[in-house]
């Protein structure tokens, strides 16, 4: 007899982190640990004898390294994998990696330093599970997300009519699971004078950096990790660093970001809905919102916030998404103006830079 919960397969060498896992991902009422395994060889003999709904995987283990088991996996009998790991720095290439092969998420592991970072990597980790659950070709329904903060929590919404139309775009970007090469397939196809883009990719702060560098090394724009105080400027991508806002602001003529720390909002930080409520108070019908491919609702009441300002809106379509989470939230919150597969997606990015682009 089936509970109707998604069944988890856990695979790291750690014994007190085997058991941190199970403790957090047991907590959840829609999830269960099927199994745990303490290195690859005893994950297959376990998906062997029951097929596991997610696996989490830890990177560096003993006899075979998770990436090589990742690869192998998804050549055989793919199963959504969500990617537990403590690897920081020049490991980051390792997560990108991960992603490359084919896991649906990668997450940093639990740290017990305080109450408040175990409870924040728990929803972290429950949420990256439920989203690598809905990964799956059959498109179930997203599961709603619980127990949420709003942009409220960060800065005040938008006032009608408060910004003017200057010559001056913006293009604000929302994504979360599978959106890493929803973002690559975009910017990929932008030119080197596309309008000035901030981005919000739900994922951890170890990783942002050498994402960013990843994407800078494929594209004809710029693309970095924001900083504090930076100016947003055509031609270059700003991504928001791992656990911290970002938000958009203006000075006199000039757009620049401003990071902060703060609760998680819509279960998240960096949180899409604050990113977009500020783009709506400072940018207003000067900009452009997308939201892309990722579970849950975040970014769907700031987009509607953004539409509501006079900004023009795009969801990524059904059928382009690994998981059509928060693009259906935003239709449904009406936010969203008309839906776009990543093509012409970018092709609306490109058309929003030609409207303002100096004269060759």
């Amino acid at each position: 007899m089936t509970t109707g919960r998604k069944r988890v397969l856990i695979v790291d060498d750690s014994a007190l982190v085997r058991q941190t896992l199970s403790d957090i991902i047991s907590a959840h009422p829609r999830l269960e640990v099927m199994a745990t395994a303490s290195d690859p060889f005893q994950a297959s003999e376990r998906i062997r004898a029951e097929l596991p709904d997610v696996i989490t995987l830890d990177v560096e283990m003993p006899r075979m390294d998770g990436l090589t088991f990742l690869r192998r996996l998804m050549a055989q009998r793919p199963i959504p994998v969500v990617v537990c790991s403590s690897l920081v720095g020049e490991g980051t290439a390792t997560m990108l990696a991960a992603m490359e092969a084919g896991a649906v998420e990668v997450i940093a592991k639990p740290t017990l330093a305080t109450k408040r970072q175990l409870e924040e990597a728990s929803v972290r980790i429950q949420d990256a599970v439920l989203a690598a659950a809905e990964a799956r070709l059959d498109r179930r329904k997203p599961i709603p997300a619980e127990g949420k903060l709003s942009a409220d929590a960060m800065l005040e919404a938008p006032r009608p009519g408060a910004m003017i139309q200057t010559t001056d775009k913006v293009v604000a970007i929302g994504a979360s699971t599978g959106g890493t090469d929803a973002l690559r397939q975009v910017l990929e196809r932008l030119p080197p004078y596309a309008p000035p883009i901030v981005i919000v990719q739900h994922m951890p702060h170890t990783f942002t950096g050498a994402f960013a560098k990843r994407l800078d090394s494929l594209c004809q724009i710029t693309v970095k990790e924001a900083r504090n105080g930076d100016r947003l400027l055509r031609g270059q991508a700003l991504i928001a660093p791992g656990n911290a806002h970002m938000l958009l602001r203006r000075s006199g003529a000039n757009y620049h970001v401003e990071l902060r720390d703060g609760p998680l909002v819509s279960r998240h930080r960096p949180s899409v809905d604050v990113l977009f409520r500020s783009v709506a108070r400072f940018a207003g019908s000067n900009a452009l919102g997308v939201i892309m491919t990722g579970m849950g609702d975040d970014g769907a009441r700031g987009l509607k916030e953004m539409r509501d300002a006079g900004a023009r809106t795009v969801g990524q379509c059904e059928q382009s998404c690994v998981v059509y989470g928060m693009p259906a939230e935003a239709v449904r919150h009406g936010a969203v103006e008309k839906q776009a597969d990543l093509a012409k997606i970018a092709d609306i990015i490109r058309r929003t830079g030609a409207e303002t682009a100096p004269a060759e």
